[in-house]
């Protein structure tokens, strides 16, 4: 499947397609970030504060191929096989905070100055400085291989490189 980073504001036809594939009307969607060679979206980017709250998942994974594949993945215990490895290796944990460091500063690039305006004066800019990949506070777990694999999609990451690789050895996950 052929993949491109895009970038472009989704119009009313899209934005209902987004809908479709999430099961649910999109809130903050800021972009489509990632879209396969027929555009269908595969990727958003949403904003960074949703209904007045800090909101620090930058990147959905939506496309239905892709998701279907990693929950499988999750649902054969991938989390914790990969969790394993990264328990064992220093270079992957360090790598991995190197990741969420990449990740908090691309967000903060997208983040508008009403938004950090609204974190300051209500003290929550601690939700998005703390938080890495999918909002994760703890940066050497993995927590959720969707939106680690989403953030790889825009901007190869550690887990997402592992995550390809049992992608690629997995026939079981392959697309049905």
């Amino acid at each position: 499947m052929a993949l491109t980073n895009v970038e472009f504001a989704p119009d009313m036809a899209q934005r209902a397609r987004i809908t479709t594939l999430l099961g649910r009307e999109p809130r903050g969607l800021r972009a489509v970030a990632v879209a396969d060679a027929d555009g269908e979206p595969v990727v958003i980017r949403v904003a960074s504060v949703v209904d007045e709250t800090p909101f620090p998942t930058l990147y959905w994974l939506i496309g239905r191929e892709l998701s279907l594949r990693i929950d499988r993945l999750e649902a054969a215990g991938w989390i914790a096989r990969l969790q394993a490895r990264v328990n064992g290796s220093e270079s992957l944990r360090q790598s991995m905070r190197a990741d969420h460091e990449q990740h908090k500063i691309a967000r903060e690039g997208f983040l508008t100055d009403e938004e950090a305006q609204f974190l300051s004066k209500r003290g929550m800019r601690a939700a998005l400085d703390q938080r890495g990949i999918g909002g994760i506070a703890e940066h050497d777990r993995i927590r959720c291989l969707h939106t680690w694999y989403a953030a790889h999609l825009v901007t190869p990451n550690t887990i997402g490189k592992l995550v390809d690789e049992v992608l690629a050895e997995s026939e079981y996950l392959a697309p049905d």
